[in-house]
């Protein structure tokens, strides 16, 4: 946990899921803490160089968890700009790498919102087990409010779509319709309509992507609900469904889907894995 700035939130105990895996910059430990708080730590000698303080000194913004990872950028004029992301609660922050403060420029006090405005009242709080993935100048942000079509025999739910974001600003780039909307590629896929109401599949795991490509892949979850699917007949794009995105668009270049009409939560669990392989002289 955090060894300072909390103040009279100190009573907040940290989360026992402490699942962050450090990434190393430049000889530099960058991770998140027990209450998802970053810290960088000097990969040397252990010394923490410093931690992320809260934006405000509340009981909600003191709460938290930490995320599967964080991810680095570098950008700007001459590239000096160096931030670090991370995902707590339902904000996306951005940190200035070398000193921990809120970065300059980039939404609000250096965080964005990642609420599903858009979808009220059905969606829920944020949250986000993964981290974010940055591609360029392109932060990708998946996540759920619902468990990732858990929930019994719900019907309605909030589709958890992937979004992708700019490194310097915040703004909101593109989002990529989980469940396929009007006029979109799979839409058919959802029989009786169920695509209007239909929601979840969002990615709880980490995704991978390939710069050489410019590619993203998303390992999609389960439907609503994973345990009973007589209101959503068909194979019910994009659930259960690894899908490959052109990280500048967020445009599908394709999709393989693992399971067809989902009944038993089977999840994709695991990030895909990128690999060169030689068969018969080939690559």
């Amino acid at each position: 946990g955090p060894a300072k700035g909390f103040g009279e939130q100190g009573r907040i105990r940290p989360s026992a899921y402490l699942r962050s895996t450090p990434i190393m910059i430049d000889g530099v430990l960058y991770t998140q803490d027990g209450n998802g708080l970053v810290i960088a730590i000097d990969g040397e000698t252990g010394r923490t160089l410093w931690e992320q303080q809260l934006v405000s000194p509340t009981r909600e913004d003191a709460n938290g968890s930490a995320t599967r990872g964080v991810d680095y950028w570098r950008g700007g004029t001459g590239n000096v700009d160096k931030r670090i992301f991370a995902i707590r609660g339902e904000y996306l922050h951005a940190l200035n790498a070398e000193t921990g403060e809120p970065a300059k420029g980039f939404g609000e006090q250096g965080r964005i919102s990642l609420r599903f405005a858009d979808r009220q009242p059905l969606a829920a709080r944020f949250n986000d087990s993964t981290g974010p993935l940055v591609m360029g100048s392109i932060v990708v942000v998946t996540g759920n409010t619902g468990g990732a079509g858990d929930g019994g025999n719900r019907k309605e739910a909030v589709p958890e779509d992937v979004r992708g974001f700019d490194a310097q600003t915040g703004k909101l780039l593109w989002t990529f319709h989980v469940v396929p909307q009007a006029g979109e590629f799979g839409t058919e896929a959802g029989g009786n309509d169920s695509w209007k109401i239909a929601g979840d599949l969002g990615a709880w795991n980490p995704m991978t992507g390939d710069e050489e490509l410019g590619l993203v892949y998303i390992p999609l979850t389960s439907p609503t609900a994973a345990w009973y699917g007589g209101w959503r007949p068909g194979d019910n794009l994009f659930a259960n469904t690894l899908v490959a995105l052109d990280v500048k668009t967020g445009k599908r270049v394709w999709h393989f889907q693992t399971i067809h009409h989902d009944l038993w939560d089977w999840d994709n669990i695991g990030p895909p894995m990128l690999g060169d392989i030689t068969v018969d002289g080939r690559r």
